[in-house]
């Protein structure tokens, strides 16, 4: 176990690139053997944020500490501790899997006969046991991004850092991804996830801090974050267009209208309540419904609330 309670600590960075402030004043806990998700759009800083925490950029201001370890003045010690999976494949395409692995090993200084042993190590972690002679150019994209993790984790880290590691990936990679994911926090290490899906944040991240331009923006749960726009959803799909905005002006409070998916949807306080009352309203109008739902919002509407709220 290891002996300290936050994984990192940010506390007041700031970075710059010419004359844009790519990180101003940004602070970040990350509680050890958690998921912290790090969600914002592009050249909000996620990657800035991770390059800076993995001492691959040097902070211009701030105190941040990994694994205990200030990054600034010990950062060789930082490095053994870390693992960095980017949003680009670091693997060989001619070698095999195993081959991969066992060639990181070499470079993290293990010996021929343990490199090989903490490739298949690995390999049988991962699922890709009965792929790990194959060459990489054989793999699928699912299947490379795992080979990637496993690669990041040859020295055994305390603290991953993820970048967009499922960014071009179809939903069952993303899944299989995911799945890995959980594995490796369930063994202890910590996680720290930079993402564009929101999904995928809400899937695997104990906590989610958002950034925009630099700046944490807000931090919580998910479930704290969607609370933020105002509690639960109800969604009305109708069969005519022509209907929306008729329909639109029976639901309360701020109401969104999607054509494309004949859509209305607007926050409730009351889930049964505003539900009943709709059904009503919309029978007494005339108006008939192909669905009605009532759910949570998800973090792409927190995300576009919350931005939309910065920019005000």
């Amino acid at each position: 176990m290891p002996d300290y309670d936050l994984a990192i600590v940010v506390e007041g960075l700031r970075k710059k690139y010419g004359d844009k402030q790519a990180l101003d004043g940004l602070d970040l806990a990350v509680r050890a053997g958690t998921v912290q998700g790090i969600l914002g759009p592009n050249g909000a800083g996620k990657t800035t944020v991770v390059r800076t925490m993995s001492t691959l950029l040097r902070p211009e201001e701030g105190r941040v500490e990994v694994a205990g370890i200030d990054v600034r003045t010990r950062a060789r010690e930082v490095r053994s501790r870390i693992g960095l999976l980017g949003q680009n494949a670091a693997v060989d395409e001619e070698l095999s899997g195993r081959q991969n692995l066992e060639m990181f090993g070499r470079l993290h200084h293990l010996g021929a006969r343990r490199a090989g042993a903490r490739a298949d190590e690995l390999l049988a972690r991962f699922g890709l046991t009965d792929t790990g002679n194959k060459a990489i150019k054989q793999y699928s994209g699912g299947m490379r991004r795992r080979l990637d993790l496993a690669a990041s984790l040859i020295s055994q880290p305390e603290v991953l850092f993820l970048d967009e590691p499922t960014t071009g990936l179809d939903p069952r990679g993303r899944t299989e991804v995911w799945n890995a994911v959980r594995s490796l926090v369930g063994d202890g290490t910590t996680v720290l996830l930079t993402t564009q899906y929101l999904e995928e944040a809400d899937q695997l991240a104990d906590r989610i801090t958002v950034i925009n331009h630099g700046k944490v923006i807000a931090e919580g749960t998910a479930d704290e974050l969607k609370s933020k726009t105002g509690g639960d959803r109800i969604d009305v799909v109708l069969h005519d267009t022509a209907q929306l905005a008729r329909a639109a002006s029976l639901l309360p409070g701020e109401v969104a209208v999607d054509e494309n998916r004949r859509m209305v949807s607007s926050s409730v306080s009351d889930r049964m309540a505003a539900l009943t009352e709709t059904v009503r309203a919309l029978e007494a109008a005339g108006i008939e419904a192909e669905d009605i739902a009532v759910r949570r919002p998800t973090l792409d509407e927190v995300f576009m609330h919350l931005t939309k709220e910065v920019a005000a």
